[in-house]
């Protein structure tokens, strides 16, 4: 992979190229990405959706929005560091493309602004909720009539997957979304592949699959653009990852692992205690300790601590990532930054008490299983209203369902892999708020 084409400033329908040195640097292409997203319907619902506390209403905890921005911070950070040692190590990217040191940065802040934006309500408890509704639900009288392919991207659900789609959908009027650069998209795709076969290697970028059988076309089409290497076989579509990808996950990775932590720490669900136990190694030669003393609150001092902790996990990521540049842009590097670090192993120590105190704590689970009965009302009533409507066979019911379908989702699909999936875009849309809300329309508890 070559970084003049990964770096490519190309948008769906473009029909003439775009050079960097010809971009206005007062309003660059790649921040401009950071714009749309920023201002779009899909990011703004991040505000009320579930980080790791469903339905909480705590100052303390963390939105998928919040968390969103502060991944982007890091990943602003990780993208201006890498691209400052790339130029100078490839200067004629500089000399002769145009590109800068802040492009790295403005690239991977976009990306890591929307790494959750195709998150479904209730967290990653919405993603199995809607695979599960089509794998042990109702949902299973549609399996016979989808290919492997469809059916798969229905029963494991994936949020990056309807990210790419919700970042990239035409729609009347509005041709390829959001028209993200392609160098964006590139550093958003985790996981470039479909979602058969599932989990085919160990590669970091097989764990999960990035796009719909519907965008495939269009992913194909970013991929070459953007020069991504094959790794797939016969009809099978797959790609090495973007190697801006992997900055964006070691954003993502840096921030839930140190801030969730904050988050059970502020809540009372993991004894302050433990913070500077377990996050000694990571601060222990930028802490202050008369500093560390002076502060009065739980808060500042947990605070003072994760600055400095994501500060290392930040220099640590980004040295990973130079001195396995040549395997990356190779396609040979299989694993997440985060896994090859000198602090792997307390991230893994964090990560345990997290998931024993916060994940699986009773508060969390409680809300969890809310969440699942709410979207697999909400997929029945609504799946059964959009096809009977289709099939000519809908009920009075049937009708007034319909009618509480938002503007932009009354369109006709004329298969059923498409009508299902746009029903699970629409679920996915919904803020934890409002799928409440419309889970008590729909049951009469209100």
């Amino acid at each position: 992979m070559q970084w003049e084409q990964l770096l490519s400033l190309k948008r769906q329908g473009d029909t003439s190229k775009r050079l960097r040195k010809e971009q206005d640097d007062t309003r660059l292409g790649f921040e401009v990405d950071y714009d749309r997203i920023i201002f779009s319907s899909a990011f703004r619902s991040l505000q009320d959706k579930t980080q790791v506390i469903p339905l909480s209403k705590t100052d303390f905890v963390h939105t998928r929005l919040t968390h969103s921005l502060e991944v982007s911070v890091v990943g602003r950070s990780l993208g201006r560091l890498v691209g400052k040692q790339i130029l100078e190590k490839r200067p004629y990217l500089q000399d002769i493309h145009g590109f800068h040191m802040n492009d790295f940065g403005a690239i991977v802040a976009a990306a890591a602004l929307a790494h959750d934006i195709g998150n479904p309500p209730f967290g990653h408890s919405g993603e199995k909720a809607i695979g599960e509704y089509f794998k042990t639900g109702k949902g299973q009288q549609y399996r016979d009539s989808l290919t492997d392919k469809e059916w798969q991207d229905l029963v494991d659900f994936e949020g990056n997957a309807n990210g790419f789609n919700l970042l990239t959908a035409s729609r009347p009027g509005i041709e390829g979304g959001l028209r993200i650069s392609y160098a964006t998209l590139g550093a958003f795709m985790k996981y470039p592949k479909e979602s058969l076969p599932k989990k085919p290697t160990a590669n970091i970028a097989d764990k999960k699959y990035g796009f719909f059988q519907c965008d495939k076309d269009f992913f194909q089409d970013v991929a070459q653009e953007l020069g991504l290497i094959p790794n797939k076989e016969g009809e099978d579509t797959g790609y090495e990852r973007h190697p801006l990808a992997y900055l964006v996950e070691a954003a993502d990775d840096i921030c839930y692992t140190i801030i969730d932590f904050e988050d059970g720490i502020n809540l009372g669900l993991i004894a302050e205690d433990y913070a500077l136990e377990y996050l000694i190694k990571l601060v222990k030669n930028t802490v202050q300790v008369e500093k560390y003393k002076s502060l009065t609150t739980k808060e500042d001092r947990i605070s003072y601590l994760r600055a400095l902790a994501i500060s290392s996990l930040i220099s640590d990521a980004v040295a990973i990532f130079l001195e396995n540049e040549e395997l990356i842009l190779a396609g040979k590097y299989p694993y997440a930054l985060t896994e090859q670090g000198q602090y792997t192993a307390q991230i893994k120590d964090i990560l345990d008490i997290s998931r024993k105190n916060v994940y699986q704590s009773r508060e969390v689970v409680e809300k969890e299983v809310i969440g699942y009965r709410i979207i697999n009302t909400l997929l029945d009533t609504f799946c059964t209203a959009y096809n009977n409507k289709f099939e000519g066979r809908e009920s009075n019911y049937d009708k007034l369902v319909l009618k509480m379908l938002p503007e932009r989702f009354v369109t006709e699909k004329m298969n059923l892999y498409d009508r299902l999936l746009h029903i699970c875009h629409f679920v996915s849309t919904l803020t934890d708020g409002k799928a409440v809300l419309l889970y008590n329309t729909i049951t009469g508890a209100r």
